[in-house]
C-alpha cells in the first residue's frame, strides 16, 4: 500500500458506500468439543551444563460470505488454478463453484442445516467453525477447539488442548448439576454447581455420599489461546466483521490519505509457537488495484494506519507491492496482489523475521532481524482496507492453508534435531564419552530402583561388550562390581508386593525393614492405605467378571444342548448366583463385605484430617463403592488401572531411600527432569524448545527389528 506520507498524495480511490441492505448478524456459538470428538455432534538456552554429578547422588446473504465455513475442500486448488491462469468471472472473482452459504429463512430443523452440523463430511480435522446454527439447537454448546496442522505434537498445542477440555467438562457439568438441581435431586445446602452426588444408599446399602466431579483447570494456568477470528471490539469503525467472524469488510466513507481503516484479530499470535501463519483470501467485486495491507501489529497502533506504517507494525501492502517495516518508507518486495489472491503472513520468533506467500508461493523474507521481545505489548494478525468494498476472508488454521506450512514447520524441527544429534558431549562427565555416560545412567538407575539382578546382568553385558571391542591383548578390562546390596533387596521385595496388589504384605515390610518410613511420611501411608481398597474393589470387579464369564458360557452351552429339556432347565436367577462348584457367589459376597468393612475402617481413621487432598482423594475411591462393577464404568475405571500400584511403590521407594539419606531419584530421572526444564526455559519467546520435545526424539529413534 503506497504510503501517503512518501509519496505526497493517496493512490486510494474512493467510491461510495453502496446502499446494500446489510444483515442483522445472528447470535452465534458453536458445538462443544466433547460432542465433536465423540461424533455425537449436538448441533450445535541456558549454556550446557555437566552432569558428571548427576552420577554421585452474523451470516451475510452474499454469495462469497462464509468461504471457509462451506467450501468442502478450501485449498480451493481448482478454482484457485483457473483464477491464476486467467479465468475469472463477471465480477473479477476466480471461477470457483462457490458454495453459497445457506439463509436464515430455513427452520433450524431442516435437513438442508445438515451439511453444517455434520463433521465428517466437511470437516476431516474435527473441527467444527461456529456455524451460526449450532446454539439453536443445543444452548450450552462450547466453542470448537482450533488446531493448526502445524502445530500439531507440540507442547504448546497440547496445553491449549487439555485446558480446553476441561474447560468443556466444567461447564457441561455446571449444566447437568443445574438440570438435576431444577429436578430436585440436588437442592438446599448440600448443592455445588459443579458436582453430581448419587443419593446415599444407591448401592450395598452403604449410606455413603459419593461425589463424581471431573477436576478442574486452574484459571492461571490457562495458555494464551490462538487467534480465532477479528476482533469486532477491536477494528476502525467504517469496517464490519460479517460471517462467522473470519470476514472484514469495509462500509464505511473513504479514509483521508494518510489514513486506513485497520482490524486486528481477537488474539495475539504465541511466541510459544515458534512459528505462527495465517492467510487472507481478497474477496473484492472490482478488479483494480488492491488497496490492502496485510500484516501484524500491536494494539497500541492506530486503527487508522494500515499495518506497517506505525512503530510496532509490520505489513505487505497489495497496490504496489512494497513491505512496511514501522515505518512511512516502505521498498519493494514482492507482486502486488488483488481479489480472488490468497496471501499469507508467517512469523518465525526464533529466526526473528517475517515472510509473506501469494497463492501458496513463499516471496522470501521481508522483514530480517526483527526482536520480537522488544515490542510493546503481543502482536495480532492485522489487516487495513481503503476503500469502500473491500473484502477480505482470513484462515487461522480452520481449514488446510495453500502454503505449505506443515513442510516448513518440519524443517524448522529438522534443523534443530540435526543440532542436537551434532551436539559436542564430551565434557558432559568427563571422561566418560556418550556411550559410557548412558550405561552409566542405566546401571545407576537399575541400583536406585533396586534391580540387583538386572543391574548385575546388565553390568555383565557392559564388560562382554568392552572386551569384545578391545584390540590390545595386553590391556585388561575392569569389570563393573554390583554389591549386593541389603536395602536394594528389601525395597525390590517391597516393590514387588505392590505391583502384585498384595499392600498387606508390602506394609508388613516396610515395617519390618523400615519402621520409621511410614509413621515419618503420613502420606506415603495413606496412599497405601488407599490402594489396598482399591484392591479389594478390584479383586471383587475381576471376580464378578468372571462370574459372569462363567453363566454366559454355561448359558451357550445350554442352548447348544439338544438332550436338556424343560423339566431340567436351570433357575436364570440361580445361574447368575452360582457357578460349577458353587462357591464363587460365596467368596464374592465375602469380598464385597471385607471391601466394605475396610471402608468403613478407612474413613473413620482418616475421618478428621485436615487435609483438603485427603478428603478428596477419599471421596474419589469411595465412588467405587456406588457401582456393581466399577471395571465396565469408565468415570471410575482408571482409579483401579494397574498403573495407580506404580505410582505408590515409586512413591514408598523414594521415601525409603530419603530415609536413607539417599536421592529420592534416579541420576537418570534428575536429567530427563532437567531436560524438562531446559527446554520449556527454551520454549519461551519462540526459541528452540518450541520446535522439540521429548517425546519427538524419542520417537525418532530407529526401532529395533526381528532377524
Amino acid at each position: 500500500m503506497t504510503n501517503p506520507f512518501q509519496h505526497g498524495s493517496s493512490s486510494f480511490g474512493g467510491d461510495p458506500i453502496s446502499s446494500s441492505s446489510l444483515p442483522t448478524p445472528v447470535g452465534q456459538r458453536r458445538s462443544s468439543y466433547a460432542s465433536v470428538v465423540s461424533g455425537a455432534s449436538s448441533l450445535s538456552r541456558p549454556s550446557r551444563h555437566n552432569f558428571h554429578h548427576l552420577l554421585n547422588p452474523s451470516p451475510d446473504n452474499d454469495m462469497y460470505s462464509n468461504l471457509y465455513s462451506t467450501q468442502r475442500n478450501s485449498r480451493f486448488d481448482a478454482g484457485m488454478t483457473q483464477g491464476r491462469n486467467g479465468a475469472s468471472g463477471e465480477d473479477g472473482l476466480p471461477s470457483v463453484a462457490w458454495q453459497p452459504r445457506l439463509g436464515s429463512g430455513l427452520p433450524y430443523w431442516s435437513r438442508a442445516f445438515e451439511p453444517y452440523i455434520c463433521k465428517d463430511p466437511l470437516f476431516p480435522n474435527g473441527v467444527v467453525p461456529d456455524d451460526g446454527f449450532s446454539s439453536l439447537l443445543n444452548p450450552t454448546a462450547s466453542p470448537a477447539f482450533l488446531s493448526p496442522s502445524y502445530l500439531r505434537g507440540s507442547v504448546y498445542l497440547q496445553r491449549l488442548e487439555d485446558a480446553h477440555k476441561a474447560r468443556v467438562a466444567a461447564e457441561r457439568e455446571g449444566h447437568a448439576a443445574k438440570a438435576q438441581a431444577g429436578a430436585g435431586l440436588a437442592t438446599g445446602a448440600n448443592a455445588h454447581p459443579q458436582t453430581s452426588k448419587i443419593p446415599a444408599g444407591s448401592h450395598r446399602g452403604v449410606q455413603y455420599e459419593v461425589v463424581e466431579k471431573t477436576p478442574s483447570v486452574e484459571d492461571g494456568a490457562a495458555v494464551s489461546p490462538l487467534p480465532s477470528r477479528w476482533n469486532r471490539d477491536d477494528k476502525d469503525p467504517s469496517l464490519d466483521v460479517i460471517g462467522d467472524g473470519y470476514e472484514a469488510k469495509h462500509i464505511g466513507r473513504s479514509p483521508g490519505d494518510h489514513e486506513a481503516c485497520a482490524i486486528r484479530a481477537d488474539h495475539h499470535m504465541p511466541a510459544l509457537c515458534g512459528v505462527y501463519y495465517f492467510e487472507v483470501l481478497i474477496m473484492n467485486r472490482k478488479r483494480e488495484d488492491t488497496t490492502i495491507g496485510i500484516g501484524f501489529s500491536s494494539r497500541t497502533v492506530s486503527l487508522q494506519r494500515a499495518p506497517g506504517w506505525e512503530p510496532d507494525s509490520w505489513g505487505y501492502h497489495g497496490d504496489d507491492g512494497h513491505c512496511f517495516a514501522a515505518q512511512n518508507v516502505g521498498r519493494p518486495y514482492g507482486p502486488k496482489f488483488g481479489p480472488g489472491d490468497t496471501i499469507g503472513c508467517l512469523i518465525n520468533f526464533r529466526l526473528g523475521h517475517a515472510l509473506f506467500t501469494k497463492n501458496g508461493d513463499d516471496l522470501g523474507i521481508a522483514f530480517r532481524d526483527v526482536n520480537f521481545k522488544d515490542v510493546k505489548g503481543k502482536l495480532y494478525p492485522t489487516v487495513g482496507l481503503k476503500k469502500p468494498g473491500d473484502h477480505v476472508l482470513v484462515n487461522f488454521g480452520q481449514q488446510p492453508f495453500l502454503f505449505d506450512i506443515d513442510g516448513y514447520m518440519k524443517k524448522q524441527q529438522k534443523m534443530i534435531s540435526e543440532s542436537i544429534r551434532t551436539a559436542d558431549t564430551t565434557k558432559l562427565a568427563p571422561p566418560l564419552n556418550e556411550t559410557e555416560l548412558i550405561q552409566q545412567l542405566v546401571l545407576q538407575f537399575l541400583q536406585h530402583d533396586g534391580y540387583v539382578e538386572t543391574a548385575r546382568a546388565f553390568a555383565e553385558e557392559i564388560h562382554a561388550e568392552k572386551q569384545a571391542l578391545n584390540l590390545d591383548a595386553s590391556r585388561e578390562i575392569e569389570g563393573i562390581n554390583i554389591k549386593d546390596d541389603e536395602d536394594a533387596n528389601n525395597r525390590q521385595r517391597i516393590r514387588r508386593a505392590i505391583l502384585n496388589g498384595d499392600i498387606d504384605r508390602a506394609l508388613k515390610y516396610t515395617k519390618s525393614y523400615y519402621p520409621n518410613v511410614l509413621s515419618e511420611n503420613e502420606q506415603v501411608y495413606f496412599r497405601l492405605r488407599c490402594r489396598k481398597f482399591i484392591e479389594m474393589i478390584r479383586k471383587e470387579a475381576e471376580l464378578n467378571l468372571l462370574i459372569e464369564k462363567k453363566n454366559a458360557a454355561r448359558a451357550r452351552q445350554g442352548e447348544d444342548d439338544e438332550e436338556m429339556g424343560e423339566a431340567d432347565a436351570h433357575n436364570p436367577w440361580e445361574d447368575q448366583m452360582e457357578t460349577e462348584d458353587g462357591t464363587d457367589s460365596a467368596v464374592l459376597s465375602k469380598l464385597s463385605h471385607e471391601a466394605l468393612e475396610y471402608g468403613m475402617e478407612l474413613r473413620s481413621e482418616f475421618n478428621n484430617d485436615p487435609r483438603r487432598e485427603v478428603s478428596k482423594h477419599l471421596d474419589e475411591i469411595f465412588a467405587l463403592i456406588a457401582y456393581p462393577n466399577p471395571l465396565k464404568v469408565k468415570e471410575v475405571a482408571h482409579l483401579l488401572d494397574g498403573t495407580g500400584r506404580v505410582a505408590v511403590a515409586e512413591e514408598l521407594n523414594s521415601a525409603i531411600l530419603m530415609s536413607l539419606g539417599k536421592s529420592s531419584r534416579a541420576a537418570l530421572e534428575n536429567v530427563y527432569a532437567q531436560t524438562l526444564v531446559l527446554l520449556e526455559d527454551l520454549r519461551q519467546d519462540g526459541g528452540d524448545g518450541a520446535f522439540v520435545t521429548v517425546q519427538n526424539v524419542i520417537n525418532d529413534i530407529p526401532k529395533p527389528t526381528m532377524l
